[in-house]
């Protein structure tokens, strides 16, 4: 647990590295587990921090006011805490709203790399992403009763499903007098999603100075739709001056929650001929 020069404790997973030092934000629902696949491929390379969003796992409460700005500014505090002179900053989905805010207020960032986020979102994102937050609601007689309802749902995402993820997503939840909950307030949640929607990618991206390495996951969700469309990142890319796009042919859960070895190796070799320049 670390607490900020301005009071805000969070949650922090650190493991060893020597090559630099990758601090990693999560998605919308997640928590720093969701990191697990790619720490574990970085550890004794990298120095990597992955830290639980406020409101979600084990840091504080989210603010009345929350939204990605507000995260982002918790990070730079969180940066500045643990004295961080060189972040690389690793985002998933709205973990990458957040690192393109820091990044573009943050000359001192070596490097950012967005996984499948801080595009444009359109309306198939609110369609594919509100129904799935009605679990964030519902109380349950058994942290069984809540992994199962989970394990459904991800599977038929086409998450492998293992003891990993699946202490992973009992991570999620706490025991109250009604039974079991998320840990996070629905509410909030969805007010952090709608300001997915005032994210501005031109201004955001035209103050990003450092190399970026911007991941696309092309595989659709319930065979209906990617979560954010490739069309929807064109204004990012256009207005970021250095940046490396990939494509991968999974979708926006398998990208982190199944192993991405070949991902792994891209990211590795966007850092290392950064380094090179």
């Amino acid at each position: 647990m670390i607490t900020t020069k301005k009071g805000q404790t969070f949650c922090i997973n650190e493991t060893a590295g020597e090559q630099g030092t990758i601090i990693a934000a999560h998605g919308l629902t997640g928590n720093h587990k969701q990191f697990y696949h790619f720490q574990k491929a970085f550890t004794e390379k990298y120095r990597f921090i992955s830290y639980d969003i406020r409101g979600r796992g084990n840091s504080d409460p989210a603010l009345a006011e929350t939204s990605i700005f507000t995260h982002a500014e918790d990070l730079i505090e969180l940066i500045k805490t643990l004295k961080i002179e060189r972040p690389i900053l690793m985002g998933y989905s709205m973990g990458a709203y957040i690192c393109a805010l820091v990044a573009s207020r943050l000359p001192q960032v070596e490097a950012l790399i967005l996984l499948d986020g801080a595009g444009e979102a359109d309306e198939t994102s609110k369609q594919l992403v509100l129904p799935s937050l009605k679990r964030l609601e519902k109380f349950y007689r058994s942290e069984q009763e809540y992994v199962k309802e989970v394990k459904k749902l991800y599977t038929n995402l086409n998450v492998h499903w293992n003891d990993t993820l699946a202490k992973i997503v009992t991570y999620d939840i706490k025991k109250t007098n009604q039974g079991w909950k998320h840990k996070s307030d629905p509410k909030l949640i969805e007010q952090d999603f709608e300001t997915f929607y005032t994210f501005k990618p031109e201004q955001v991206g035209s103050e990003i100075s450092c190399d970026t390495f911007l991941l696309i996951a092309t595989g659709k969700i319930a065979d209906k739709a990617p979560l954010f469309r490739e069309e929807g990142y064109q204004n990012m890319r256009k207005s970021i001056s250095h940046i490396e796009t990939k494509y991968a042919d999974v979708n926006h859960y398998e990208l982190v929650f199944n192993g991405q070895p070949e991902i792994v190796r891209e990211i590795e070799k966007f850092l290392t001929v950064k380094r090179v320049k």
